[in-house]
């Protein structure tokens, strides 16, 4: 997959040609690999599910791209992170005047 970084949102190109521009809404390292929660960037603000995809960002040469996290565990793990860092901005938010 190819992707281009931009301010939050990013285009990526899968393995069949298919461009999907998606919204990066959070990010964290994990044992040395970033990981990235992305959504559709066409998605409704207002949608009651918001459709949540976690990729890891390898790199296949010199060139970094998006693959899909097979083990369970480590899966799980990443959520949680990404899940904490989200509620952790949030309060941020929150507490600015």
């Amino acid at each position: 997959m190819d992707q281009d970084y931009g301010a939050n949102i990013i285009s990526i190109t899968d393995e069949d040609g298919v461009e999907y521009e998606l919204e990066v809404l959070s990010s964290v390292t994990y044992k040395g690999a970033e990981y990235l929660a992305l959504t559709p960037a066409d998605a409704e603000d207002d949608a009651e599910e918001l459709e949540v995809s976690i990729l890891k960002s390898v790199m296949d040469g010199d060139e970094p791209i998006l693959v899909a996290v097979e083990d369970d565990e480590e899966l799980e793990t990443v959520y949680d992170l990404l899940m904490q860092n989200l509620f952790d901005d949030e309060e941020e938010e929150d507490d600015e005047p």
